[in-house]
């Protein structure tokens, strides 16, 4: 996979230079600001190269959540674009501005999280495959709903597998943490469905919309 990695810390940028190229993969430009990022990504896709974004939320020249509104603008003028955006906190926002748009992969994973060779690997193996993987801390907070919200409509066992579908899991492995049969999974994730109404389209990934909406509903309740 090639990657183009935004970082404003230059020992956090090598580091994660050398996790990434330690996993196999190549990092073929960084940048230590937003426009940066856009520059190197932009060159990137014009010389053909098949990229993965990795990206820090807080980056310059604002600090605030540049990085995150960099990637934002990357995926919708190449929707395929996968993204993984990196935070040192909790930001459900992020989180929701991220899935909302492109159809590749996305992921959001806290910083402690990358210090793990293997967690990061399987985040950039699950995205580049144009999945998504919601680090699992971010997933606990979000699962705080409003009251008015479809969500409560699942069960709590449909609640842990939209977790688990929330970190990127395939049907088989949520039947592995979960110990139940792939087929008792699949009726699980249709009642999901089917509660958050979300018919069947070939131009939309249901997975990937049932997270939204839980992002989703936890917004409204904040703002309540």
């Amino acid at each position: 996979m090639q990657i183009v990695l935004a970082e404003d810390h230059v020992l956090l940028r090598e580091g994660l230079v050398r996790l990434l190229t330690e996993a196999g993969h190549e990092v073929v430009a960084t940048a230590g600001t937003a426009p940066e990022l856009v520059e190197r990504v932009e060159d990137g896709i014009r010389a053909g190269l098949d990229l993965l974004v990795v990206t820090d939320v807080r980056m310059p020249p604002g600090m605030s959540d540049d990085g995150l509104r960099a990637a934002v603008r990357l995926r919708r003028a190449h929707p395929g674009l996968g993204v993984l955006v990196l935070s040192q906190y909790v930001e459900e926002s992020y989180a929701r501005d991220l899935l909302a748009g492109g159809t590749g992969g996305t992921g959001y994973l806290l910083k402690d999280r990358i210090q793990d060779l293997a967690e990061l690997q399987d985040a950039v193996i699950r995205i580049a495959a144009g999945g998504t993987v919601i680090d699992p801390e971010v997933i606990a907070q979000l699962m705080v709903r409003s009251a008015a919200s479809p969500l409560d409509r699942l069960t709590a066992r449909e609640r842990e597998v939209l977790e688990l579908m929330a970190q990127g899991r395939a049907n088989a492995a949520i039947g592995r943490e979960l110990v139940v049969t792939s087929g008792a999974v699949e009726k699980h994730i249709s009642s999901i469905f089917a509660k958050l109404d979300l018919a069947p389209s070939p131009d939309d990934h249901r997975r990937v919309l049932a997270v939204i909406a839980w992002l989703a509903g936890r917004g409204r309740g904040r703002a309540s």
